[in-house]
């Protein structure tokens, strides 16, 4: 019992740690981040399992992770007003051409990645975007004028 425990606290503050950290980071992982990821996850796993290295340990410790993996998704579909929460919302970074450095500084974003992306979508000048939006899933979307 003491596996499902552990594992369910690592699940919270990881769940945590990555809201925390932000959509924006999330959605372009560099190699170095990448990297910090599996050492991040051999952490985890040494503080879950301890020195357990039985098959039982493990299944337990895999067995709790996806459990909450599918009770957590399942929390806003259920439950509205946990979906800010657990999933975020999207926050509107350009409005009629306009950049709203509120929610840029908020999010960590920089007006050039705002016009990177907007590049990458064909999108030659911020004077041509209606609006532009950071969905919850770090990518930036266009909604072009007229």
């Amino acid at each position: 019992m003491d596996i499902v425990a552990r594992a369910f606290v690592a699940f919270v503050v990881i769940l945590f740690l990555t809201r925390m950290v932000g959509r924006r980071e999330l959605s372009s992982l560099e190699p170095f981040d990448l990297i910090l990821l599996v050492t991040i996850g051999d952490l985890v796993q040494q503080g879950v399992t301890q020195n357990d290295f039985s098959l039982t340990g493990m299944v337990l410790a895999l067995g709790t992770i996806a459990v909450l993996t599918v009770f957590f998704s399942y929390l806003p579909w259920r439950f509205q007003v946990l979906r800010p929460v657990l999933e975020g919302v999207p926050a509107i970074l350009v409005e009629d051409g306009k950049v709203v450095e509120k929610n840029l500084k908020r999010n960590r974003v920089t007006q050039e990645e705002v016009a990177s992306a907007a590049r990458l979508q064909n999108i030659p000048s911020m004077s041509d975007v209606r609006f532009a939006v950071l969905e919850t899933n770090g990518q930036i979307s266009f909604v072009k004028k007229g």
